[in-house]
């Protein structure tokens, strides 16, 4: 007579998932700041948020970017993505982050593969000052396919810089362009098509023009913004700001806008990084089919006045992150311009 059905035979492990959690509380713990009550492990994290301030919550995903992982089999850079691309989106609203959830799913546990994503989370929510406060890691068999995994990401902060949209753009205003660390986590649909099937790349060849390889390239974390802008900001120096994510320049500028101005953004302003140019010659797109899919090298772009420019771009060159002068408001009703493709 055969034993009773466990859940291990319909393909949930708990023995994986009880050392899963284990391994997971030195690293969530790594994270833990002043404001944090609750303990790992509780059914609900515990935040004591300062009394008066604006909440500020996004959540999102990474996307097709994970196929690229999965081939990799490296899964430490697609939690950085996730932490830096929610911290980035709350920034526009001129908040910081104070904690950060995560949720894993996959078909059959792998403990190492969690714990990998999971420390790239923990890592970035260090560098941006956040507590990783908890998440949730669900196994589902027969929903994903073997080795793959969804990821996503919640994060909550407050509002420390009640001045980002709220003083009124100008016509006159400066654009400042903050470069993007490579293709962050957009168009990666159209980066696998490109190069894995219409180049027959593999993630171990060499990325053309570049000392690296595919997976390399594809792989960098989405930079985050909050530590290049902090001074800046602090200094109230900074009128607007547009995360240049899914859409490009044209889909998320106009976020931002007030109806009665336009951006007038030349994208001559600054030298396309190599990995774009691959992209737009092998792909032979139109370049405004591109600039509407990948951010081109600029991955953030803040509003100044036009005497601020030259001391904000200083301030985010200090901090290691290159910013240039990429265009300017005019009067109009809330629209983008290309000039210059």
């Amino acid at each position: 007579m055969t034993g009773g059905l466990t859940y291990r035979d319909s393909g949930v492990d708990l023995d994986a998932a009880r050392e899963t959690k284990a391994r997971l509380a030195a690293l969530v713990s790594g994270t833990r700041t002043d404001a944090v009550s609750s303990d790992f492990g509780s059914f609900g994290g515990r935040f004591r948020a300062t009394a008066g301030r604006e909440l500020v919550a996004s959540a999102d995903g990474v996307g097709t970017k994970l196929k690229v992982a999965f081939l990799a089999d490296r899964h430490d850079t697609v939690g950085a993505d996730l932490v830096n691309h929610c911290v980035n989106d709350i920034l526009v609203e001129g908040a910081t982050p104070l904690i950060f959830m995560d949720y894993v799913a996959c078909g059959t546990l792998d403990p190492d593969t969690v714990i990998e994503v999971v420390g790239g989370l923990s890592e970035a929510c260090k560098s941006n000052g956040c507590a990783l406060l908890g998440g949730e890691t669900a196994e589902m068999p027969d929903f994903y396919a073997p080795g793959e995994y969804d990821l996503a990401g919640f994060v909550v902060g407050e509002v420390a810089y009640p001045t980002v949209g709220e003083r009124g753009f100008l016509p006159g205003d400066r654009l400042i362009g903050l470069a993007s660390s490579g293709f962050h986590t957009n168009g990666y649909s159209f980066l696998r098509e490109l190069f894995f099937n219409r180049l027959g790349l593999a993630v171990t060849d060499d990325f053309p023009g570049l000392q690296a390889s595919v997976a390399d390239v594809l792989l960098r974390p989405h930079r985050a913004y909050l530590p290049s802008l902090a001074s800046s900001l602090e200094a109230e120096r900074i009128q607007g700001l547009a995360h240049i994510t899914g859409g490009g320049i044209p889909g998320n500028l106009d976020r931002v806008l007030s109806p009665t101005v336009d951006a007038v953004v030349r994208v001559d302003a600054w030298e396309l990084p190599t990995e774009f140019s691959v992209v737009a010659r092998e792909s032979a797109a139109d370049p405004a089919e591109l600039f509407q899919t990948f951010n081109m090298g600029v991955g953030m772009i803040a509003i100044v006045r036009p005497d601020e420019a030259q001391t904000v771009i200083d301030e985010v060159v200090a901090s290691g992150c290159d910013a240039f002068d990429c265009g300017e408001l005019v009067v109009g009703n809330g629209q983008v311009r290309l000039e210059g493709l």
